[in-house]
């Protein structure tokens, strides 16, 4: 059962407006909205919510579907994405077949690729995730409902850019952080978390990103949480 919170005070946040107004550059004019696969499996969501998280990006055509789907379909119609966004949270395998070459054929291309949440945990024994996540041991613990601050690292990347601390309800985990070859743009100070829970990296011929953030529609909700998952979708195809 999901509960609506989505009346928590928000007021006291920084609210954003644009990305323009804080020195992101915006989509070019007269671009095409960017085509993005949001994945999900092997944990429950918000449906609704999730949906209308996605709805609220005017820039952008959101096909949400399982990742059995999307391995399921040919390689072409699966590089015809612009970013490939990442929700799920299956833990076993992938085994050899069609579902590991499909997930190995990610950073082939210059194709995005945003690693939301639980998906930073999947696969856990498998290094080709790991080494797409850029945390080499993911073991965790995880905790509910936690208010937590969101410090910006880098202010100058045009994912954070113009970006300030902000407060709001997450699921943490504890785990290793994000570290060499990993370019951090968030995190948090307190202990009942990893520090870094934003970071960007290379993998391949892909942009990367990784946001730890995104439980649930306390979170999504939102206002600084959603101008960062949008720029950082907007990053990973190069729009930005």
């Amino acid at each position: 059962m999901f509960i609506n919170r989505s009346a928590q005070a928000v007021a006291a946040l920084p609210l954003l407006t644009s990305l323009s107004t804080f020195g992101a550059a915006p989509t070019p004019a007269g671009s095409a909205p960017l085509s993005v696969a949001v994945l999900t499996g092997g944990h429950l969501f918000d449906v609704p919510n999730f949906h209308k998280l996605f709805r609220g990006f005017s820039d952008l055509e959101v096909y949400i579907q399982t990742v059995e789907d999307f391995v399921a379909t040919p390689e072409a119609v699966r590089d015809e994405y612009d970013v490939v966004v990442f929700y799920h949270m299956l833990t076993e395998g992938p085994a050899e077949g069609r579902f590991k070459t499909a997930l190995e054929h990610l950073g082939t291309t210059r194709q995005g690729l945003v690693l939301l949440h639980h998906a930073i945990l999947a696969y856990p024994a498998w290094p080709f995730w790991s080494e797409l996540v850029g945390i080499p041991n993911r073991k965790f613990w995880f905790y509910h409902d936690q208010q937590v601050k969101v410090q910006v690292v880098d202010p100058q990347h045009p994912i954070t850019r113009g970006l300030q601390a902000w407060e709001m309800v997450d699921e943490t985990y504890t785990m290793s952080d994000a570290g060499e070859g990993n370019e951090i743009l968030l995190r948090l100070d307190q202990p009942k978390s990893m520090k870094t829970i934003g970071w960007t990296r290379r993998f391949k011929n892909a942009r990367v990103f990784c946001l730890q953030s995104g439980h649930d529609n306390q979170t999504w909700m939102n206002p600084n949480f959603r101008e960062v998952l949008h720029r950082g979708i907007l990053w990973t195809a190069h729009r930005l």
